[in-house]
């Protein structure tokens, strides 16, 4: 299944750590939205009006807590529908 396939409420992983842009209200450009491999929960699916061909997702990601936090814009790149594997070298 590919990320372009989901639908509202299905379940995504971050594909790479996601930072603040600077378009967040009140946030911190350059902060931590995501670390890479974080579980999120897709919200809403459009298209920026500029770009009317390409997809974006709001998502709300997991804290370390596991509760959702507020709505983060990804694009398809930003996303993977199957968390990877670290594996570690002993």
């Amino acid at each position: 299944m590919n990320v372009e396939d989901l639908d509202i409420g299905d379940v995504v992983y971050a594909a790479n750590t996601i930072n603040d842009d600077g378009t967040i209200p009140d946030g911190i450009e350059g902060s931590i939205l995501a670390e890479a491999g974080t579980r999120g929960v897709i919200t809403l699916i459009g298209h920026v009006e500029e770009e009317p061909t390409r997809t974006v997702f709001l998502v709300r990601f997991e804290d370390k807590d596991m509760n959702l936090g507020n709505p983060v814009g990804c694009w398809v790149e930003d996303l993977m529908v199957e968390p990877k594997l670290i594996t570690a070298l002993i």
